[in-house]
């Protein structure tokens, strides 16, 4: 490897990096949104969306450049050709947390239910929170022991999301806010989704470091 292309790739990486921690900030700041029912925190996430989609563009071209003009072959392809992957699966995050969002602003003039009796949403945000956190770390450190360990999580925000919607439709009829209870459905779904997107990050650092796909999901 060329010290400018391994100077290329740390660019990368770095570039990767802003952008998973504004996609980190955007979920986190969607849940404190929506469980504390601090609008200003939704309103900030669906404008800063915009960001994170030019860092995608800006990626985009990034790894287009390295390609035309280093044409890598092997270990150093498969990086490239798997950073469009993470950034892509990185954006549409970043739009399930925008989803969340106007779900929140959607509540605004409805009366919430108890945070306890949410059912699986409170444990799925902290799962899915810290899926988020170790798929990005797994990316930068090159870990595919932690990248493997996201799958098992995933399992258990699929579980939990199938469980919210089982109570839930048992339940909703005899709720005094049933409308409360349909939307946080939705945001269970759009959390399930997210857990999808970090495995299929997880996926992606597996093939970088082994050249291998593996089926996480």
């Amino acid at each position: 490897m060329s010290r400018q292309f391994e100077e290329s790739l740390s660019k990368l990486k770095q570039k990767i990096l802003k952008m998973g921690e504004k996609v980190e900030i955007a979920i986190s700041k969607s849940a404190r949104s929506l469980t504390n029912q601090e609008f200003f925190l939704a309103q900030e996430v669906i404008a800063k969306d915009l960001e994170i989609d030019q860092l995608e563009a800006e990626i985009d071209d990034f790894v287009a450049k390295l390609i035309a003009t280093q044409q890598p072959v092997a270990k150093n392809m498969r990086k490239l050709v798997a950073a469009l992957k993470i950034v892509a699966d990185l954006e549409r995050m970043g739009d399930l947390a925008v989803d969340i969002a106007e779900i929140t602003l959607r509540m605004r003039d409805q009366k919430l239910p108890v945070f306890q009796e949410w059912y699986e949403i409170p444990e799925m945000l902290k799962i899915v929170q810290a899926m988020v956190h170790d798929g990005i770390n797994s990316y930068i450190t090159g870990n595919v022991q932690l990248a493997k360990k996201i799958a098992k999580w995933d399992d258990k925000v699929d579980r939990l999301n199938y469980k919210m919607l089982i109570e839930t439709t048992k339940s909703i009829h005899s709720q005094r806010h049933p409308e409360s209870y349909f939307l946080l459905c939705f945001v269970a779904h759009y959390l399930e989704r997210i857990g999808d997107h970090v495995t299929n990050i997880a996926e992606s650092v597996i093939y970088i470091e082994t050249g291998k796909y593996i089926d996480l999901n």
